[in-house]
């Protein structure tokens, strides 16, 4: 899941803050004198709650405005995260009508008149605000990977598609694993905010993420953590998630903030493909660790409508690898690949959990088609989750990414990559080749890895507060959390994490 995009977006839209003009004091219900920062931000949240979500922004700047002015640092504080709600939910969909029509012209030559009115009055993902339709972002991109053929046009030169089929079409894959072919890898986590980004004064909270322990990554080490001096918990590389919380007085900060982190771990390629669905053994159904990956949480979401799809997918079927094997393929040859707006839908309100929106959209990318892959095994009481961290298999440089794993009792947790496996589909290659990649990342993943937690909503300590706006879909990029910034200081950062990793073995 890359957040490039997004932030280029920021950098033009939200770092300024609008300045607004003053308004007279009004009166409420009760004839007692409004004054017009709670005025301001009163209209801020009822626009939100109307969708005017651009007019919500402008009146929680208002409001801002008012509250900086008049020394309320708290109520400046809840104004501007207003600003940063209201920014977050729209700032995705920068197209009207006319742009959107544009973009698709420039990016899908050929493409009809016809082709483009179908795409945006049924299949783009849009967001009504001032009762104007807008576009997401990348309306054209999903055209395209909606249509293979069209894909396989433009990725016809390029793509080097024998090296990441590597793992899947190699002859010498052991015939038995589960964990097998290890490699060791070591680098470099990066973060530095310029001297010039920072506040000028408050704390800044960070979750640093880290490399965690797992069945199939083996021997973490995190060495050279920079400034020690305030980590106030970690670094933890056990558990559901790797990270390292600092707190940090901006005062203490002598030109650009860097943090850095050495990293080590041998990833291990996964081979479950010789699974005898008969030697699956009765789950535990009061383990804790049962209960936790059987249940609904924030972004993977069990519903009457996912239970009764899981249901139709599966049919008569009860083993449960062969029920998820089935859920795997369906959702490979179901729900095309898409980026989705996934700043939006953590921050709008009502929340709608990331497998639900891909259920209802048929829109998601590698997070959303893994949360929903665990969405479905899970309404049938298979344990399943999606694993956050980096890939590999792509390009050799570590890319955000998100595949699933669903738990067989006698076997362990079983991985796929559900959109690595589609990527097949754009790229014109043998049928059987297409074929033979599919299968291997039904059951089987390869070990170009980095693995940051074992699931999407996995907790931390100390965790976000609730009433603070922050990404927390995934945590493969730092958050940033500040009470004196002014500007949305973890979308800025988003910009300014990377990892280097080279094979050392």
């Amino acid at each position: 899941m890359t957040h490039r995009t997004i932030t280029a977006i920021l950098m033009a839209s939200v770092l300024l803050l609008i300045a607004a003009a003053g308004c007279t004091a009004t009166t409420d219900e009760t004839n007692e004198p409004v004054a017009p920062a709670d005025e301001a931000y009163a209209r801020g949240l009822a626009e939100y709650e109307a969708g005017n979500y651009r007019v919500a922004e402008e009146r929680f700047t208002e409001a801002y405005t008012h509250y900086k002015a008049a020394g309320d640092t708290d109520k400046a504080l809840m104004a501007r995260d207003g600003i940063f709600r209201a920014s977050r939910t729209i700032i995705e969909y920068p197209f009207n009508r006319s742009t959107a029509e544009a973009a698709l012209r420039e990016s899908v030559p050929g493409i009809t008149d016809a082709e483009i009115a179908d795409w945006l009055d049924n299949r783009a993902q849009q967001l009504i605000s001032e009762n104007e339709t807008l576009y997401y972002l990348d309306v054209a991109g999903n055209y395209l990977f909606a249509h293979p053929d069209e894909k396989q046009k433009q990725t016809a030169s390029g793509v080097d598609f024998d090296y990441i089929g590597r793992f899947a079409w190699s002859e010498n894959r052991p015939e038995h694993g589960p964990y097998v072919n290890p490699v060791r890898y070591a680098g470099v986590e990066r973060f530095e905010i310029p001297h010039e980004a920072l506040p000028s004064s408050g704390i800044l909270k960070i979750w640093f993420p880290l490399p965690i322990e797992t069945d199939s990554q083996q021997n973490v080490t995190v060495t050279n953590l920079s400034a020690p001096e305030f980590i106030a918990a970690g670094p933890f590389t056990t558990g559901e998630i790797g990270y390292v919380y600092y707190e940090i007085p901006v005062e203490a900060v002598n030109g650009d903030l860097v943090l850095t982190a050495d990293i080590a771990f041998t990833s291990y390629e996964q081979i479950f493909e010789d699974i005898d669905p008969a030697k699956v053994g009765e789950y535990n159904t009061s383990d804790p660790e049962y209960l936790l990956y059987t249940r609904s949480e924030r972004n993977i979401e069990i519903t009457d409508a996912v239970r009764e799809k899981a249901r139709e997918i599966v049919g008569n079927e009860t083993n449960p690898h062969l029920q998820a094997q089935m859920i795997y393929y369906h959702i490979i040859e179901t729900y095309p690949y898409s980026l989705v707006p996934h700043l939006s839908l953590d921050t709008r309100e009502p929340k709608v959990a990331e497998s639900t929106y891909m259920f209802e959209t048929d829109h998601g990318d590698c997070g959303t088609q893994s949360m929903l892959f665990a969405a479905f095994c899970r309404s049938l009481g298979i344990p399943a989750r999606a694993i956050g961290g980096y890939q590999m298999i792509m390009a050799g440089t570590p890319g955000g990414h998100f595949w699933a794993e669903y738990y067989l009792p006698g076997y362990g947790w079983v991985p796929n990559d559900l959109t690595v496996a589609e990527a097949a589909d754009w790229v014109v290659m043998p049928e059987e080749k297409r074929t033979a990649f599919k299968d291997y990342y039904a059951a089987n993943l390869d070990s170009a890895r980095l693995v940051i937690q074992k699931n999407v909503d996995a907790p931390m300590d100390p965790a976000l507060p609730d009433d603070v706006v922050s990404y927390r879909v995934v945590r493969q990029f730092p958050a940033v959390v500040s009470d004196t910034a002014d500007y949305d200081i973890e979308l800025f950062c988003a910009g300014c994490f990377g990892i280097s990793l080279e094979n050392v073995d």
